[in-house]
Protein backbone atom coordinates (compact mmCIF):
# COMPACT_ATOMS: atom_id res chain seq x y z
CA UNK A 1 0.00 0.00 0.00
CA UNK A 2 1.23 3.88 -0.98
CA UNK A 3 0.35 4.32 2.76
CA UNK A 4 2.68 2.03 4.44
CA UNK A 5 5.55 3.05 1.79
CA UNK A 6 4.98 6.44 2.72
CA UNK A 7 5.78 6.03 6.32
CA UNK A 8 8.51 4.36 5.57
CA UNK A 9 10.07 7.84 4.12
CA UNK A 10 12.48 9.12 5.42
CA UNK A 11 11.79 13.25 6.22
CA UNK A 12 15.81 13.46 6.35
CA UNK A 13 16.46 13.43 2.62
CA UNK A 14 13.40 15.44 1.98
CA UNK A 15 14.15 18.73 -0.17
CA UNK A 16 14.71 22.36 1.57
CA UNK A 17 12.78 25.50 0.33
CA UNK A 18 14.83 28.35 -0.75
CA UNK A 19 15.37 30.49 2.12
CA UNK A 20 12.23 32.09 3.91
CA UNK A 21 9.79 30.05 2.03
CA UNK A 22 8.61 26.27 2.70
CA UNK A 23 6.80 24.70 6.11
CA UNK A 24 6.25 27.15 8.89
CA UNK A 25 4.93 25.73 11.59
CA UNK A 26 2.54 27.93 13.61
CA UNK A 27 3.15 27.92 17.74
CA UNK A 28 1.22 26.54 20.49
CA UNK A 29 0.89 22.84 19.35
CA UNK A 30 0.50 19.83 21.02
CA UNK A 31 2.75 17.50 21.61
CA UNK A 32 2.68 15.10 18.81
CA UNK A 33 0.79 11.50 18.98
CA UNK A 34 0.35 8.32 17.40
CA UNK A 35 -3.36 9.30 17.11
CA UNK A 36 -2.88 13.18 15.94
CA UNK A 37 -4.52 12.42 12.00
CA UNK A 38 -7.19 9.25 12.35
CA UNK A 39 -10.07 11.82 11.83
CA UNK A 40 -8.59 12.25 8.12
CA UNK A 41 -8.46 9.66 5.05
CA UNK A 42 -5.73 6.84 5.27
CA UNK A 43 -4.00 8.68 2.62
CA UNK A 44 -4.36 12.09 4.04
CA UNK A 45 -3.28 10.77 7.21
CA UNK A 46 -0.02 9.46 5.97
CA UNK A 47 0.52 12.37 3.94
CA UNK A 48 -0.24 14.75 6.90
CA UNK A 49 2.19 12.73 9.64
CA UNK A 50 4.96 13.00 6.46
CA UNK A 51 4.54 16.70 6.61
CA UNK A 52 4.86 16.89 10.61
CA UNK A 53 7.96 15.32 10.59
CA UNK A 54 9.71 17.30 8.27
CA UNK A 55 11.68 20.20 9.81
CA UNK A 56 10.46 24.01 9.08
CA UNK A 57 11.74 24.96 5.81
CA UNK A 58 11.12 21.71 4.08
CA UNK A 59 9.45 22.22 0.64
CA UNK A 60 6.03 21.33 1.03
CA UNK A 61 4.97 22.32 -2.60
CA UNK A 62 2.83 19.92 -4.86
CA UNK A 63 5.72 19.26 -7.42
CA UNK A 64 8.25 18.35 -4.77
CA UNK A 65 6.38 16.10 -3.05
CA UNK A 66 5.06 14.38 -5.90
CA UNK A 67 9.10 13.32 -6.26
CA UNK A 68 9.15 12.20 -2.79
CA UNK A 69 5.80 10.50 -2.47
CA UNK A 70 4.04 7.50 -4.08
CA UNK A 71 1.12 9.53 -5.44
CA UNK A 72 0.96 11.97 -8.48
CA UNK A 73 0.73 15.68 -8.41
CA UNK A 74 -3.32 15.67 -8.44
CA UNK A 75 -3.65 13.10 -5.77
CA UNK A 76 -1.58 15.26 -4.02
CA UNK A 77 -3.08 18.82 -4.35
CA UNK A 78 -6.32 16.77 -3.74
CA UNK A 79 -4.97 15.60 0.04
CA UNK A 80 -3.55 18.87 0.75
CA UNK A 81 -6.90 20.31 0.45
CA UNK A 82 -8.57 17.79 2.74
CA UNK A 83 -6.21 18.47 5.07
CA UNK A 84 -6.44 22.36 4.77
CA UNK A 85 -9.93 21.63 5.58
CA UNK A 86 -9.38 19.45 8.41
CA UNK A 87 -7.59 22.44 9.83
CA UNK A 88 -3.88 21.49 9.96
CA UNK A 89 -2.83 23.64 6.94
CA UNK A 90 -3.25 27.05 5.42
CA UNK A 91 -1.42 28.56 2.39
CA UNK A 92 -1.01 32.57 1.72
CA UNK A 93 1.53 35.34 1.48
CA UNK A 94 3.46 37.59 4.42
CA UNK A 95 5.47 40.73 4.59
CA UNK A 96 8.79 40.36 5.57
CA UNK A 97 11.54 42.98 6.48
CA UNK A 98 15.07 42.24 5.03
CA UNK A 99 18.28 43.28 7.15
CA UNK A 100 18.32 46.19 5.49
CA UNK A 101 14.68 47.33 6.04
CA UNK A 102 13.10 46.12 2.72
CA UNK A 103 10.07 44.56 2.79
CA UNK A 104 8.89 41.67 0.44
CA UNK A 105 5.79 39.72 0.36
CA UNK A 106 6.91 35.96 -0.09
CA UNK A 107 4.84 32.65 0.29
CA UNK A 108 4.03 30.71 3.01
CA UNK A 109 2.48 27.41 3.76
CA UNK A 110 2.17 27.25 7.95
CA UNK A 111 1.42 23.84 9.44
CA UNK A 112 -0.19 23.04 12.29
CA UNK A 113 0.11 19.43 13.96
CA UNK A 114 -3.02 20.11 15.92
CA UNK A 115 -6.17 21.08 14.03
CA UNK A 116 -7.50 24.55 13.99
CA UNK A 117 -10.61 25.71 13.68
CA UNK A 118 -11.23 28.56 11.12
CA UNK A 119 -11.53 31.22 14.10
CA UNK A 120 -7.79 30.32 14.62
CA UNK A 121 -6.65 30.58 11.83
CA UNK A 122 -8.77 34.59 11.55
CA UNK A 123 -6.67 35.20 14.99
CA UNK A 124 -3.60 34.04 13.43
CA UNK A 125 -3.57 36.05 10.05
CA UNK A 126 -4.07 39.36 12.34
CA UNK A 127 -0.95 38.47 14.37
CA UNK A 128 -3.41 38.36 17.53
CA UNK A 129 -2.73 35.77 20.23
CA UNK A 130 -4.76 32.88 19.17
CA UNK A 131 -7.08 31.14 22.11
CA UNK A 132 -5.14 28.42 23.37
CA UNK A 133 -6.30 24.67 22.90
CA UNK A 134 -8.14 23.09 26.13
CA UNK A 135 -7.53 19.15 25.17
CA UNK A 136 -4.80 17.30 26.61
CA UNK A 137 -2.98 19.13 29.27
CA UNK A 138 0.51 17.77 28.55
CA UNK A 139 4.22 19.37 28.74
CA UNK A 140 5.14 21.97 27.22
CA UNK A 141 6.77 22.39 23.96
CA UNK A 142 10.36 23.42 25.87
CA UNK A 143 9.97 20.61 27.92
CA UNK A 144 9.69 18.14 25.17
CA UNK A 145 12.55 19.33 23.82
CA UNK A 146 15.23 19.72 26.73
CA UNK A 147 13.23 16.11 27.60
CA UNK A 148 14.85 14.71 23.88
CA UNK A 149 17.87 16.13 24.14
CA UNK A 150 20.04 13.69 24.80
CA UNK A 151 18.64 11.89 21.74
CA UNK A 152 20.53 14.75 19.98
CA UNK A 153 23.44 15.12 22.29
CA UNK A 154 24.34 12.53 24.76
CA UNK A 155 26.14 14.84 27.14
CA UNK A 156 23.57 16.44 27.63
CA UNK A 157 20.98 14.51 28.84
CA UNK A 158 18.88 15.92 31.47
CA UNK A 159 16.84 14.70 34.46
CA UNK A 160 13.09 15.37 34.64
CA UNK A 161 13.49 17.80 37.14
CA UNK A 162 15.88 19.70 35.16
CA UNK A 163 13.78 19.97 31.83
CA UNK A 164 11.14 21.36 34.10
CA UNK A 165 13.29 24.36 35.51
CA UNK A 166 15.04 25.06 32.08
CA UNK A 167 11.92 24.60 30.37
CA UNK A 168 10.54 28.94 30.93
CA UNK A 169 13.97 29.41 29.48
CA UNK A 170 13.11 27.49 26.19
CA UNK A 171 10.27 29.02 26.04
CA UNK A 172 11.29 32.62 26.23
CA UNK A 173 13.13 31.62 23.06
CA UNK A 174 9.79 30.21 20.94
CA UNK A 175 8.57 33.95 21.75
CA UNK A 176 10.97 35.53 19.88
CA UNK A 177 10.84 33.44 17.08
CA UNK A 178 13.04 30.73 17.32
CA UNK A 179 12.25 27.16 15.82
CA UNK A 180 13.17 23.81 17.61
CA UNK A 181 16.31 23.14 15.38
CA UNK A 182 17.42 27.03 16.26
CA UNK A 183 17.66 26.31 20.25
CA UNK A 184 19.39 22.25 19.17
CA UNK A 185 21.78 23.94 16.88
CA UNK A 186 22.52 26.83 19.98
CA UNK A 187 22.60 23.97 22.69
CA UNK A 188 24.45 21.27 20.75
CA UNK A 189 26.79 23.19 18.67
CA UNK A 190 30.76 23.24 19.75
CA UNK A 191 30.62 21.37 22.65
CA UNK A 192 33.36 20.94 24.79
CA UNK A 193 35.02 17.85 26.19
CA UNK A 194 33.87 16.75 28.58
CA UNK A 195 31.02 18.56 29.77
CA UNK A 196 30.82 18.02 33.52
CA UNK A 197 27.69 19.75 34.04
CA UNK A 198 24.90 19.42 31.51
CA UNK A 199 22.03 21.13 33.35
CA UNK A 200 24.64 24.47 33.88
CA UNK A 201 25.84 24.30 30.73
CA UNK A 202 22.26 24.22 29.09
CA UNK A 203 21.44 27.37 30.94
CA UNK A 204 24.15 29.29 30.56
CA UNK A 205 23.51 28.89 26.68
CA UNK A 206 19.83 29.45 27.09
CA UNK A 207 20.50 32.62 28.92
CA UNK A 208 23.43 33.88 26.77
CA UNK A 209 22.57 33.21 23.31
CA UNK A 210 19.08 34.25 23.73
CA UNK A 211 17.76 35.86 20.36
CA UNK A 212 16.66 39.94 20.47
CA UNK A 213 13.36 40.35 20.95
CA UNK A 214 11.05 40.27 18.05
CA UNK A 215 9.98 43.49 15.79
CA UNK A 216 6.42 44.32 17.59
CA UNK A 217 4.47 45.26 14.78
CA UNK A 218 1.72 42.96 13.70
CA UNK A 219 2.90 40.51 10.81
CA UNK A 220 1.20 41.28 7.47
CA UNK A 221 -0.66 38.10 6.15
CA UNK A 222 -3.10 37.49 3.36
CA UNK A 223 -4.47 34.22 3.03
CA UNK A 224 -5.17 32.17 -0.27
CA UNK A 225 -7.71 30.04 -1.30
CA UNK A 226 -6.53 26.31 -2.03
CA UNK A 227 -8.95 25.58 -4.60
CA UNK A 228 -7.94 28.80 -7.28
CA UNK A 229 -5.02 30.80 -5.13
CA UNK A 230 -7.15 33.94 -4.98
CA UNK A 231 -6.46 36.34 -1.81
CA UNK A 232 -8.87 36.82 0.36
CA UNK A 233 -9.94 37.94 4.04
CA UNK A 234 -9.43 34.92 6.73
CA UNK A 235 -12.80 34.76 7.31
CA UNK A 236 -14.14 34.71 3.35
CA UNK A 237 -11.78 31.60 3.36
CA UNK A 238 -13.84 28.75 5.52
CA UNK A 239 -12.05 25.77 5.51
CA UNK A 240 -9.36 27.81 3.21
CA UNK A 241 -11.22 27.79 0.66
CA UNK A 242 -13.44 30.86 -1.24
CA UNK A 243 -17.24 30.98 -1.94
CA UNK A 244 -16.47 30.22 -5.57
CA UNK A 245 -14.68 27.11 -4.65
CA UNK A 246 -17.74 26.10 -2.35
CA UNK A 247 -19.84 26.76 -4.97
CA UNK A 248 -21.87 29.67 -3.34
CA UNK A 249 -23.62 32.22 -4.76
CA UNK A 250 -21.54 35.95 -4.56
CA UNK A 251 -23.91 38.74 -4.82
CA UNK A 252 -22.90 41.01 -7.99
CA UNK A 253 -21.35 44.42 -6.59
CA UNK A 254 -23.10 47.38 -6.67
CA UNK A 255 -22.02 49.69 -9.40
CA UNK A 256 -19.08 51.81 -8.37
CA UNK A 257 -20.11 55.65 -7.96
CA UNK A 258 -19.34 58.45 -10.65
CA UNK A 259 -16.54 60.30 -10.60
CA UNK A 260 -17.26 64.47 -9.69
CA UNK A 261 -17.17 65.44 -13.31
CA UNK A 262 -19.30 63.10 -14.77
CA UNK A 263 -22.13 64.19 -11.88
CA UNK A 264 -22.02 67.68 -12.36
CA UNK A 265 -21.75 66.88 -16.61
CA UNK A 266 -25.00 64.32 -15.54
CA UNK A 267 -26.31 67.35 -13.81
CA UNK A 268 -25.94 70.22 -16.57
CA UNK A 269 -27.83 67.55 -19.18
CA UNK A 270 -30.73 67.22 -16.53
CA UNK A 271 -31.13 71.37 -15.99
CA UNK A 272 -30.87 71.91 -20.04
CA UNK A 273 -33.33 69.25 -20.64
CA UNK A 274 -35.52 71.19 -18.13
CA UNK A 275 -35.06 74.37 -19.83
CA UNK A 276 -35.82 73.10 -23.25
CA UNK A 277 -38.83 71.72 -21.46
CA UNK A 278 -39.83 74.95 -20.10
CA UNK A 279 -39.50 76.59 -23.63
CA UNK A 280 -41.44 74.10 -25.56
CA UNK A 281 -43.95 74.50 -22.97
CA UNK A 282 -43.85 78.33 -23.48
CA UNK A 283 -44.36 78.35 -27.39
CA UNK A 284 -47.64 75.96 -27.12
Amino acid sequence: MAESQLSAASPSAHPMANPGYGKRSVPDQLPGTPHDFVHLPPREAAIAAYLDRLPDGADISVKTLAKQLPYGQCALSTALNRIQQAGHLRRGRECVTADDGSSRWITRSWWSRTARDDDWWTAFTRGDAPRPQTARPTRSRAHILLAALGRTAPVLSLSESDCATLAPLVTDWFQRGASEDDVLRALTAGLPTPVHHPASLVRNRLTSKLPPPPDPRPPLRVLECANCGAPGRPESLPGGRCSACRGEHTPARPPAPLSAPKVHDRAAQIRAAISQRRQEKAHT
